[in-house]
């Protein structure tokens, strides 16, 4: 289903609330925009198969262009607004954008890469103007709000988020089916994490992630109320749940760590008997982090773990998770198969690399057909992998190890950063931590670690020693760090994926000897 459906039976229904300032949208109102924008975008010459970026901070607005695009056959692309000017060029080029949208707050971002997007053909701002763009609400205001005779179903174009390069344009193939009657697979799948019309969803990620964006529409999919927050702040979030009666929703680990940090006082206050499911993904959940949040949420954490390829899903509840810790679930999309670098299928317990397989393949990296095929199994071109590496147990439960690009080969043996990082996630001295490998003359590699430490924490040898000694004291001796660095911050993506190729490069830019 689609706002329409769901605007027809209960038209005054909050479709979606942004927190901060309490701003809302019925569901008469999301229909009504969002086909008054694909009435403008269809007027531009936009036709099945074009897109359409967006970029913009966390607004309401976001979710009228997504179901604009949707409604018209084509392909939305959301845009990083983090990124460099030249970076949001090369997607816009990159995705064959033909229209882009902009939040007025990204105005220099979106103004600086008028120039170097010829093939732009309309440019719209909303919330204040724009240089080089025109009024958002007054191209509603003179567009029409019946809905065009043609509604084919468009589909997201999300780019990857770049933790290993440039970013790549995920396509996948368009339904041949009406808005009104294309089956979407995600909004089955998160019918099992009990989405339904009675849902208040919490969104405190960026929308221009496909978890924020693609769940906020599914919800919508649902006839529930999305509750969106501008940015992600650990009280805010407990107090959006309790002030909005969150059914359901969405973090990323690091959002974990920040809510448990809270004073007690602070933290225990807000009320959060409303919240029934609490869903984590994005990024490995150290196993004692999801244990106090299980310890005080109750059993409610349910997790999966996908990809924005969309190439396979997995899924584990509080239940299973107890009874399997560490794991992200049994396969709810697709098929899990892992193998070895030959492609050679791996019994129970082996690490491999991780493929789900599907009936077809589901995704082609945009303009990169080297990059798919990498992406696909060497002898099955519906089995694909985003390079995660894991192991499967008896029970047909997944484990994941680490992406296989960050796997440190430190005297013949492969050693996973995200363990270390996992034991060390919670040490009292320690914020944030990266663990990586770096050239080592005799061993090929070396493991180090790369912290940042909690505020008035001395650091220096000894707090170092500590580090080392505390994963030596949990797991084997030969994973502990050779060295620690202490640093400022670490470079993260706003779902907490750690650039690991980032602090590598700069590691060995400062570190000479050691390349």
């Amino acid at each position: 289903m689609y706002p329409r459906t769901h605007a027809l039976r209960t038209p005054d229904k909050v479709a979606a609330r942004l927190v901060e300032t309490g701003q809302e949208l019925t569901y008469a109102q999301l229909d009504d925009r969002s086909t008054r924008l694909a009435r403008v975008l269809a007027d531009a010459g936009l036709h099945r198969g074009d897109t359409v970026a967006l970029l913009s901070t966390n607004a309401l607005e976001a979710l009228e262009v997504y179901w604009a695009g949707l409604r018209s056959g084509l392909y939305v692309t959301a845009v990083n607004h983090h990124l460099a000017p030249d970076e949001v060029a090369y997607i816009a080029q990159d995705s064959g954008a033909r229209a882009i949208v902009v939040s007025a707050d990204k105005g220099d971002l979106a103004a600086a890469v008028v120039d170097s997007t010829p093939g732009v053909v309309l440019r719209l701002a909303y919330g204040g103007e724009v240089p080089g763009h025109g009024s958002y609400e007054a191209a509603l205001a003179g567009s029409s709000g019946e809905p065009l005779d043609d509604e084919p179903a468009g589909a997201p174009m999300l780019y990857s988020s770049g933790t290993t390069g440039r970013p790549k344009g995920i396509r996948p193939p368009l339904e041949d089916a009406q808005i009104a009657d294309a089956p979407d697979p995600l909004v089955r799948l998160i019918a099992a994490f009990g989405v339904g019309e009675d849902t208040v969803y919490l969104s405190p990620a960026p929308i221009y992630h496909a978890a924020p964006l693609r769940w906020a529409a599914g919800v919508h999919s649902h006839g529930g109320t999305v509750v969106m927050m501008r940015k992600f702040d650990a009280e805010g979030a407990l107090a959006a749940i309790a002030a909005n009666a969150v059914t359901h929703a969405q973090f990323v680990p690091t959002m974990f760590v920040r809510m448990l940090r809270l004073d007690d006082d602070v933290r225990l206050s807000y009320d959060h008997s409303s919240l029934r499911v609490a869903v984590h993904a994005a990024a490995p959940c150290p196993v004692e982090v999801k244990q106090k949040m299980i310890a005080w949420w109750g059993p409610i954490l349910v997790e999966y773990y996908a990809g924005t390829e969309g190439h396979g899903m997995t899924m584990i509840d509080s239940a299973q998770w107890q009874t399997k810790p560490g794991s992200v679930g049994k396969a709810v999309l697709g098929t899990v198969r892992i193998c070895d670098d030959d492609g050679i299928v791996l019994g129970t317990d082996e690490v491999g690399t991780v493929y789900f397989e599907r009936d077809q393949l589901p995704f082609v990296y945009h303009n990169d057909p080297e990059k798919t095929r990498e992406a696909q199994h060497p002898a099955h071109e519906n089995w694909t992998t985003v390079g995660d590496m894991g192991r499967v147990d008896e029970d047909g439960f997944l484990f994941l190890t680490d992406r296989k690009s960050f796997t440190i080969i430190s005297g013949g043996v492969n050693i996973y950063p995200a363990e270390i990082e996992s034991v060390l996630t919670l040490h009292d001295a320690i914020d944030d931590v990266a663990v990586i490998g770096v050239p080592d003359e005799e061993m090929g590699e070396q493991v180090r670690a790369f912290v940042v430490p909690t505020a008035g924490t001395a650091t220096g040898p000894e707090l170092e020693e500590q580090i080392i000694a505390f994963v030596r004291e949990r797991i084997a001796h030969y994973k502990a760090p050779c060295g620690v660095e202490f640093v400022d911050s670490l470079p993260r993506t706003e779902t907490g994926k750690l650039l690991k190729r980032e602090i590598r490069e700069a590691y060995l830019a400062s570190s000479p000897a050691g390349a």
